[in-house]
């Protein structure tokens, strides 16, 4: 089964951060391709591993990310 899960990467230092909002599940690399490689390793074990009740516990069926503008000074 396949399922579509959000990768949010961002910069860190000399690497990247990726995490899925959806189990609050995170991992890294030294190239975005890498940490969403790694992220998704990580996610498929965790399917792999996990009880569905600690699935179900976990996993937020909704996510929005956005964009909003704010006043700055």
């Amino acid at each position: 089964m396949m399922r579509s899960m959000t990768a949010i990467i961002e910069k860190e230092g000399s690497g990247y951060v990726a995490l899925c909002p959806e189990l609050d599940i995170a991992s890294q690399g030294d190239t975005i391709l890498d940490a969403k490689e790694n992220l998704k390793e990580a996610l498929e074990l965790f399917f792999e591993t996990a009880s569905p009740e600690e699935i179900k516990t976990r996993l937020r069926s909704e996510v929005f990310i956005t964009n909003m503008e704010i006043a700055v000074g």
